[in-house]
């Protein structure tokens, strides 16, 4: 069972009551003991029942008005709370809305942010495919070009055909082609032609060849290639055997072909058309052990463009210095024409002189004896005004 606040207050103002009318009544048989005890407990029980009755009566009212407030309180808090409710229902209403139209804008910008980002995508994405498929098509023309060029470096004709090719133009674009020959026979009496000779001139009416042949060990320099890729260091070691008995021997078979002083120089070039294969030469040393066994000097692209430019300057320099005593002469002459000039200058510059002189005694006394004159006719002019006056 539940008690309300007003029935709580009743009853601990009925508890205080009767503990103070018990209080009074211990006190008043203490003090009284006679009849008049009596008296003064009825009197006593009297005012406790009046003021029972008076708290009563005052309960009740506290009761009423905690009633009274407590149905107010209720009342207001209902209308808050519906106030309330209505506010955040309206609040939500609005947010839903926002959110909806924020939704709908985020939406079509993610749309049209996504498409365009796609369109972008996909355009990127098919320019790259063009690329690759380009970039296929060449490599598949690079590697049909890589097989044609792997089926001619691995023929020994055809290699020579390409280092020959390749010197030709060398040559072709740096010499003229009456500095050189194709395909002759340098050695008198032999049948070898050697694929290039430049003509240098010689002390005599004759000229001097200087043998230049190309050569490509390509099978031995590819062995010495896939030895060093390989790591095995005495599959190197042989490699590189093999490449000097190699050239050694293309130096050997040059000597002993194109060499034929005084006809030719005392030395022969052979041209090596790849910079790696001449590298790889210098780098063992052959240089020097072709030149002093076999007379024979190594060249690449690079260098053999160089040799040929310092021969063109030789060439012209001879030129200049066969050339010199023409020029000689016609200084001589040009001397000799303007001794002749002096002299012509120097009888014209004593004949202005003269003129001069002429002009000076023309201008001076006759000027003079003219304007002397003038004064005699002024002075016979004056006189006649005067007489006339």
């Amino acid at each position: 069972m539940q008690f309300t606040t007003a029935e709580i207050i009743l009853l601990l103002l009925c508890l205080i009551t009767l503990t103070v009318s018990i209080i009074t009544l211990i006190t008043v048989f203490k003090k009284n003991s006679n009849n008049k005890a009596e008296d003064e407990l009825q009197k006593i029980l009297l005012n406790q029942q009046s003021f029972a009755q008076s708290q009563n009566d005052r309960a009740v009212q506290l009761e009423q008005r905690l009633h009274s407030f407590s149905s107010g309180n209720t009342q207001s808090l209902e209308n808050i709370r519906r106030s309330v409710d209505e506010k955040l229902e309206s609040i939500r209403r609005e947010n839903l809305r926002q959110l909806d139209e924020m939704r709908q804008t985020v939406d079509e910008k993610l749309q049209k942010t996504l498409e365009e980002k796609m369109n972008k995508s996909f355009s990127l994405v098919n320019e790259r495919l063009e690329q690759v498929y380009k970039g296929l098509g060449e490599m598949q023309t690079l590697a049909v070009g890589v097989g044609d060029l792997k089926k001619v470096l691995s023929n020994v004709k055809t290699r020579g055909i390409l280092g020959e090719i390749q010197l030709g133009a060398i040559l072709s674009e740096i010499l003229s082609k009456e500095q050189y020959e194709e395909n002759i026979a340098t050695k008198k009496g032999s049948k070898n032609v050697v694929e290039f000779a430049v003509k240098l001139p010689s002390d005599g009416a004759g000229t001097v060849y200087l043998p230049i042949d190309s050569k490509f060990p390509g099978d031995t320099y590819s062995a010495l290639r896939e030895a060093v890729e390989s790591g095995d260091r005495q599959s190197i070691e042989s490699a590189k055997k093999a490449l000097v008995q190699r050239i050694k021997g293309e130096a050997k078979d040059i000597h002993d072909k194109y060499i034929d002083p005084p006809n030719t120089t005392e030395f022969a070039i052979m041209f090596l058309p790849f910079e790696g294969l001449y590298s790889e030469v210098v780098n063992m040393g052959l240089v020097e052990v072709l030149q002093r066994e076999y007379k024979v000097n190594i060249a690449g692209p690079s260098t053999m463009a160089a040799l040929l430019n310092s021969l063109q300057m030789g060439f012209k320099t001879l030129a200049v210095q066969k050339r010199s005593a023409e020029v000689w002469k016609i200084l001589g002459g040009v001397k000799t024409e303007f001794d002749k000039f002096n002299d012509v200058l120097v009888m014209t510059q004593q004949r202005l002189d003269q003129a001069n002189k002429e002009l000076d005694k023309l201008v001076g006394v006759r000027t003079r004896q003219i304007q002397r004159q003038l004064k005699d006719v002024e002075s016979v002019s004056l006189s006649e005004q005067n007489l006339f006056e």
